[in-house]
């Protein structure tokens, strides 16, 4: 009878530069236990720089290192079919000034969208009237509702991206988090296939 292992490959994995990717980076394994250390450290791609931030390691590649090296196991595949590689090079420090210019941009434009928005639903007027509907009395700035709306304003938007700062409320993903997920997930699954069409496209060449 043939020993079996089994092979469940990782969706995405992330390496440094210049890595060596094992089997066990991007996979994990259930085998006999006199194959199991071998198949963990089974060499199967070596980052280059001509890879630079993506490589796709597909499940042939693990099958044929795999049967190359011991060719009587019965190779059982569960999940993926592929594992992308993110390759993680030395990030550049930014300038406590770039940091400072940046988060004035952010803040001055999303200061004027707010206003701008404002001023098109004309948020004034419908205080006014409210403080008018309340009191009798006509206010042009009517504070007492300005003030409590703009706190709330603040606090609904923390309240929604469930984050201030890098602290979080809950386990609730935010909207937000959900949004960059399925994005992630769409960019991940346009990796895979492209890289699969220039695989393919280099096997035509050839």
């Amino acid at each position: 009878m043939e020993d079996s292992i089994y092979i469940r490959m990782r969706n995405k994995v992330e390496v440094n530069q210049n890595s060596k990717i094992t089997l066990s980076d991007i996979a994990q394994i259930i085998a006999p236990e006199k194959y199991l250390h071998q198949l963990k450290q089974l060499f199967i791609y070596q980052v280059t720089k001509e890879d630079k931030n993506t490589v796709v390691i597909d499940v042939m590649k693990i099958i044929d290192a795999l049967t190359q090296k011991w060719s009587g196991l019965d190779i059982q595949l569960i999940g993926p079919s592929q594992t992308i590689v993110e390759v993680i090079y030395k990030k550049r420090k930014v300038s406590f000034p770039f940091f400072i210019l940046i988060w004035l941009l952010l803040f001055i434009g999303s200061a004027l969208a707010i206003m701008n928005f404002h001023e098109d639903v004309s948020m004034q007027e419908v205080h006014q009237k409210i403080y008018k509907m309340i009191t009798g009395e006509y206010v042009s700035k009517p504070l007492i509702l300005q003030i409590p709306y703009s706190i709330g304003l603040g606090l609904g938007m923390i309240i929604f991206f469930n984050h201030i700062f890098k602290k979080r409320f809950n386990e609730e993903p935010s909207p937000l988090e959900v949004e960059i997920f399925n994005y992630q997930q769409d960019l991940d699954q346009y990796v895979i296939v492209n890289e699969n069409k220039e695989a393919i496209r280099h096997l035509d060449d050839h």
